[in-house]
């Protein structure tokens, strides 16, 4: 895939944090991974955002523990962080601008959660034009009142998949 961009949403210590961290949360960390480990092999560009919660939030206030992400799937020197405070990091306009820069037509995505920014994220992406290859099964969420997370991630999977809004493929499939 040329013209391609790998899209990190969110995975950030306080959203994966045991025991009440997303559901599958060390499997999608480790499908993430090694998915940040193909692109940057491939020297695809690599974008990383981070939701900031603001002060109150326990989980994601910014310079809390939590805000910082995760280890495995943390940016090296020069590959772009994008903050946002909304569920999409499309908001600012930042992150756009900085795929057209690089004349970025497709992105790839994993991350979180799955039923807000990952949601959010691939519709306004589509609606901005891009291709979107959605790794279904490096997302996810937590349980909600009325559906698991399990069923969360199907339902996503299948709604974005099925509207043409994403591709879906697993992230083992995706080749940069």
């Amino acid at each position: 895939m040329n013209k391609t961009a790998l899209l990190l949403i969110d995975l950030q210590l306080g959203l994966l944090r045991e025991p009440n961290g997303v559901y599958r949360g060390n499997e999608v960390v480790s499908l993430a991974t090694d998915l940040l480990r193909r692109a940057r092999l491939a020297s695809v560009p690599v974008f990383h955002v981070r939701h900031d919660g603001g002060p109150d939030d326990d989980d994601l206030a910014r310079e809390t523990p939590g805000w910082f992400h995760h280890p495995d799937v943390a940016p090296r020197p020069g590959e772009p962080v994008i903050d946002k405070t909304t569920s999409s990091g499309f908001v600012s306009g930042e992150l756009d601008q900085r795929l057209r820069e690089l004349g970025i037509e497709t992105l790839v995505v994993a991350g979180l959660q799955t039923d807000f920014c990952i949601d959010s994220n691939c519709r306004v992406a589509r609606n901005l034009g891009y291709e979107i290859l959605l790794a279904e099964d490096a997302h996810s969420t937590y349980d909600g009142p009325e559906l698991t997370a399990a069923q969360i991630i199907r339902h996503h999977n299948r709604i974005l998949g099925g509207s043409g809004t994403v591709r879906l493929k697993p992230a083992a499939g995706i080749n940069f």
